[in-house]
Parts: structure tokens; C-alpha cells; sequence
């Protein structure tokens, strides 16, 4: 029994040993690549099976371009579960709904009606711009706000409808929440977030705490389904599970998500800013990195 328990002792400081040497190498990793990187860096990362963390400038407040559709996506569950709407709900489409940028929508006709699940689907798989505006016609930012506030997440906000992109942005903001008319969060643009506030509520969804274990599982299956995996998802092999939603603008890239994959289940978000050079190609600096972050994580954080 002695030997058994000697033993098990050895065994067990062995593994702290590999898995410490393992974090340290993924932070020495991290932070090269960060420091190489001309722009800056937020992310943070979580093992969902071990607890194991790591984070960098992970409380700061970043510009989450698209990746505010995930909390508008959980906010229209909020609302449908309370009875304040139906997914079959029909939502008109006008000429000056329409926006540019990532999405379908702009190519139908002005005058139509969509229902609610459809453009909530549209919103995430394709990240479609105009239907993002249309769930906010019918729910407003402030609603949004509402409701993160009641997940315990303050410094995510949904400032605002979407303008478009690039030089067809529409000129005058439109369904400005409370939080977007500060003058210090108009910098956000359409939101703003944390990357630790962004883990809170990927977790959360894996927990299936978010809304309803029903309504977490509605959410994690459409993200699952999104198109672009340009960012977290890029290097992972094809049948490990990811479900995320990341969100570009010029200078940026933003990705959130889970990964199941055999070293673990894990909740990441990781934006870099500032990048030097326009490029909206698939293999542009920001998704390049974002992917590479992500590989160090899984090694440094996993089993």
C-alpha cells in the first residue's frame, strides 16, 4: 500500500511538472508572438475540464465587430422564452435596412418579410449585416443591454445598428442604446466586450446556464454551423467541434468560441487591433495570429 501511494505521489508530481512546463512554454510562445505582432492583443482562454486559465489584458474593453451578434442571439432567446416574441415571428425588410458588408440579405428585394429564427440564423452562419439590423429593429440595443446585465456581464454592450462596411457606411447612426450615446464608447462602434466576459458566456452555454439548457444548446448548434473559420477554428482538424463567431473590421479581427478537442473542452476569445494593412482575405495577419494563439492555448491549457 505504501509503495502504491509512494508511487502515486511520484506520478502525480510528474504531471504538474509536464503540465507547468507546458504553460510556461505556452506563455513564453504567447508573448513573442503578441510582442512580433504591429497591433495589440487581448485574449483569454479557459480549460472548461481543468479550470486552467490564462489571460492577457483579458478585463480591457475591445471593439467586438461581429462577434456582438453572439450576445443579440442570446438576448432574442431571452425574449422568446418570456414570451415577448415568436421564432415565426415576420420582420419586414425596407430599402433603408439595408446594409453592406458580410451577409445575404442585401441581395433580396426591399419589401419582404423574414421570419425571426431565420434572420437570427442568417445573423451567425453568415454573419449577415442587415438582418443583425432587422433583430434590432425588433428588439433594440438597449434590450440587448438588459439582458447581459442579468448575465452579470456589464462591459458587454450592443452600442448600435450596423452602418455597413468600408466606404458604404451609412452616415448617421440609427437605434443608438444608452451605452452607445457615451461619447467614450463610441470608439466601440456597434459593441464592446471583454475577452474574460466573452469565456463567462461561452462557458455558461457549454453549462447549457445561459437562458435555458435548451435555448444554450440552440446557440452552441448555430455556431456551430458558422461559415468563417478563418480564426480559432482554421488549423483544428475537421471533427473536433467548434462552435464560435468571430467578427472583422479593417484594423481588426475578433474570434469567440468552444473547442471540444481531445486535449479538452475549451472557451477562448482572442481580438487583435490596430493591424497595420487593410487586407480582408482569409489568410490576413489577424486570423493568422488568432489561429496561432490558438494553437498555443490548446497545448499550454490542455491535458
Amino acid at each position: 500500500m505504501l509503495i502504491r501511494l509512494a508511487l502515486g505521489s511520484v506520478l502525480t508530481a510528474a504531471l504538474v511538472c509536464a503540465q507547468s512546463a507546458a504553460f510556461r512554454t505556452m506563455e513564453h510562445k504567447i508573448e513573442k508572438a503578441a510582442n512580433a505582432f504591429k497591433g495589440k492583443v487581448w485574449l483569454y482562454a479557459k480549460n472548461l475540464d481543468t479550470g486552467a486559465t490564462f489571460g492577457l489584458r483579458e478585463d480591457e474593453k475591445v471593439r467586438t465587430a461581429s462577434t456582438v451578434k453572439l450576445p443579440i442571439l442570446v438576448a432574442v432567446h431571452a425574449a422568446v422564452e418570456a414570451g415577448k416574441a415568436k421564432w415565426n415571428d415576420l420582420l419586414p425588410m425596407m430599402d433603408r435596412d439595408v446594409v453592406s458588408g458580410s451577409g445575404v440579405l442585401r441581395e433580396f428585394s426591399p419589401g419582404q418579410r423574414f421570419q425571426l429564427g431565420d434572420l437570427c440564423n442568417l445573423m451567425i452562419v453568415v454573419s449577415d449585416n442587415t438582418a443583425t439590423n432587422l433583430v434590432l429593429n425588433r428588439f433594440t440595443a438597449d434590450y440587448i443591454n438588459e439582458v447581459m446585465d442579468s448575465l452579470e456581464l456589464p462591459g458587454t454592450r450592443s452600442m448600435r445598428k450596423i452602418l455597413g462596411d468600408g466606404k458604404n457606411l451609412k452616415q448617421e447612426p440609427e437605434g443608438v442604446s444608452q451605452a452607445g450615446a457615451v461619447e467614450e464608447n463610441k470608439r466601440f462602434g456597434i459593441g464592446s466586450s471583454t475577452a474574460r466576459e466573452m469565456v463567462t458566456l461561452l462557458e455558461r452555454l457549454h453549462q447549457g446556464t445561459v437562458i435555458s439548457p435548451a435555448a444554450s444548446k440552440k446557440i452552441l448548434d448555430v455556431m456551430r454551423r458558422q461559415q468563417f473559420k478563418d480564426g480559432i477554428g482554421r488549423r483544428l482538424d475537421e471533427r473536433v467541434p467548434v462552435m464560435s463567431k468571430g467578427g472583422a473590421l479593417d484594423a481588426l479581427r475578433s474570434d469567440v468560441g468552444l473547442v471540444y478537442s481531445p486535449r479538452g473542452k475549451f472557451a477562448i476569445a482572442i481580438t487583435v487591433d490596430d493591424m497595420p494593412r487593410i487586407d480582408y482575405s482569409p489568410d490576413n495577419v489577424g486570423n493568422l495570429l488568432i489561429s496561432e494563439l490558438t494553437g498555443y492555448l490548446l497545448g499550454g491549457l490542455g491535458k
